[in-house]
């Protein structure tokens, strides 16, 4: 298991499953869907953990489970690596990077991603029917967001700012004893 516990997403390609690295873990979910009903549903992931990639995309869409999962934005040169690659670096890169994001007031967590990942490759045609309607941005056309969208947007906000507090915290505050 690697020094500190760690939250991230892992692909198996040829079962096309999610296995969750959840603090040293690993735990398979029912279906290509991370969201918390499949969360709910977890199983210990006991197949072959070299046959598993890390996942491109960690930032998870579903709110709840978001809070559960501590995914970290990790660097372009880490994703798409083995979970034993993964591991070692981890252990030896891993908690620098970590303190780096979070001295430079960077948040390292997967939901404060700035960039809109790109939609993978799914035998799907790309055409405008297979987007979602575009949802208007206020009630009366004003440009002015109505209370509820605020009101929500901050409540993620400052749930997710609570999160980063804890993770920061506990990387430049509380002493680390290793095994």
């Amino acid at each position: 298991m690697p020094l500190r516990p760690i939250d991230a997403i892992f692909v198996h390609p040829k079962q096309r499953l999610y296995v969750v690295y959840y603090r040293g873990e690993l735990w398979q979910l029912p279906r290509m869907k991370i969201d918390d009903t499949s969360w709910q549903n977890r199983c210990l992931y006991t197949g072959d953990s070299s046959a598993l990639y890390l996942s491109i995309h960690q930032a998870i869409g579903d709110p709840v489970l978001a809070q559960k999962l501590r995914t970290l934005n990790l660097p372009a040169a880490v994703r798409g690596s083995r979970l034993p690659r993964f591991e070692a670096w981890w252990e030896t890169h891993g908690f620098k990077w970590l303190k780096d994001k979070l001295v430079t007031g960077q948040s390292p967590l997967a939901v404060h991603e700035t960039t809109t990942p790109t939609k993978a490759i799914d035998n799907q045609p790309s055409s405008p029917s297979n987007y979602p309607p575009a949802q208007p941005e206020d009630d009366n056309n004003t440009g002015h967001k109505s209370d509820a969208q605020v009101t929500t947007h901050s409540v993620e906000e400052d749930i997710f700012a609570e999160m980063l507090a804890d993770l920061a915290d506990e990387v430049l505050h509380q002493p680390f004893k290793p095994n």
